[in-house]
């Protein structure tokens, strides 16, 4: 019987020249963002310039995790407690965290078949709830029609907020992940694209938001010494009127990332040649259902989901049990109880008047969640995904 034996949590090292430069900070004992000479650029200073030009945007803020910028990019776009903001139903708690952080109110959304938020659903609730603001987030990896986003969000006034944690390097219809809202944040927690155990980046094309952000980030009077940012006068009034939430990134862990950003784009290439191969070992199963994939989405796929309609809870756990034996671990989106990362949206118990989704809670009782790091070699997802294919034809058989 086939079975796997590696770490489905352990990543790939360091790159040698980011541990160099990390050293190199170390030595110097110049951690701090702002600890730097006369006309140095310290290495957040460098990645935060290298990020921007990386999105093509003018504006990047370095920040302590990828769920303050969630925070402070609502912060900066205008919103006050009490107010409505529409989020998937289906995402990560850091992102109903993010506007419980704010003082606002989440207003969840169904998920669709191929696990993006529901457009329709979308736009029923952006109608009845008055919502100004959208805090979308791109979970997993899968991307929404973002045309029809767009439409949505100008027909009724909606600020969007994109949550990219697992989209950097991501294109729609040619246009990068991150760039079709007011404002986008990126996480670089060990699991992401980019590894500093955990870090995020903000990044905008509006001056006075972004110079918001960078005053909510603890910039305190220093934010000339920001590269990636506004013009100094943009801040002239701004500076006294935003409270300081300290969450700056510090010059370690930006000196481990800013090599890794120089990878990225190879590091992308890497995740989808494997997550290519592993769809094509499971796609001839006729009891999985893998996500259907526009044409204009360009994925980074560093994970892998697929759906069992057929099978009811009993047997996903069962299958997951199974899969484990054999080395392959899965995370089911559907158990009630929170289980490590993942979790149903009506275990957030902080949420008032919690509605009820039989929509989502149906979808995500199919859905089965798969890391897929770069430590795994080809051959590791040939052989993953064909014992998962061969445990979920075990149990089709007697299901």
């Amino acid at each position: 019987m086939k079975s796997f034996t590696k770490s489905f949590t352990q990543q790939e090292a360091i790159p040698e020249s980011a541990i160099e430069a990390a050293v190199e900070v170390m030595r110097s004992g110049r951690l701090h963002r702002y600890n730097s000479a006369a006309g140095e650029r310290s290495e957040t200073d460098l990645l935060e310039m290298e990020f921007a030009e990386y999105m093509g945007v003018p504006y990047a803020l370095a920040c302590s995790s990828g769920g303050y910028a969630l925070h402070v990019a609502l912060c900066a776009v205008g919103v006050q407690s009490g107010d409505k903001v529409l989020c998937n139903a289906f995402t990560l708690a850091p992102v109903p965290g993010a506007i419980h952080n704010s003082g606002a109110v989440p207003v969840l959304v169904d998920v669709d078949e191929n696990y993006c938020i529901d457009l329709d659903d979308l736009y029923a609730k952006a109608a009845q709830s008055g919502a100004g603001y959208l805090m979308l987030s791109h979970m997993r990896g899968h991307i929404a029609d973002m045309d029809r986003v767009m439409a949505i969000c100008a027909e009724f006034a909606i600020v969007l907020i994109e949550d990219c944690a697992h989209t950097m390097g991501a294109f729609w219809d040619g246009k990068r992940s991150g760039t079709f809202g007011q404002v986008a944040c990126f996480s670089t927690q060990t699991y992401k694209h980019l590894n500093s155990g955990e870090g995020g980046f903000l990044i905008s094309s509006d001056a006075q938001l972004m110079a918001r952000a960078i005053m909510y980030s603890g910039s305190y009077m220093l934010y000339a010494n920001h590269c990636a940012a506004p013009d100094p006068q943009v801040f002239a009034d701004i500076c006294l009127q935003t409270p300081n939430y300290s969450g700056r990134m510090d010059n370690l862990r930006a000196a481990i990332l800013r090599p890794q950003l120089a990878q990225l784009d190879s590091q992308c290439q890497r995740w989808n040649d494997r997550y290519a191969l592993m769809e094509r070992v499971l796609q001839p199963c006729q009891a999985i259902r893998l996500t259907q994939r526009p044409a204009k989405e360009q994925y980074v796929a560093s994970t892998l989901q697929f759906s069992l309609p057929e099978f009811c809870s009993d047997k996903i756990i069962e299958l997951v049990a199974q899969c484990a034996a054999r080395g392959v671990v899965l995370k089911w989106f559907g158990a009630a109880t929170p289980d490590g990362y993942t979790s149903r949206y009506d275990s957030w118990c902080y949420i008032k008047d919690m509605p009820s989704l039989p929509v989502t809670e149906q979808r995500l009782s199919k859905l089965l969640d798969m890391r897929i790091p770069l430590t795994f070699t080809e051959e590791d997802c040939q052989l993953i995904a064909e014992i998962i294919y061969e445990v979920v034809n075990e149990l089709t058989d007697y299901r």
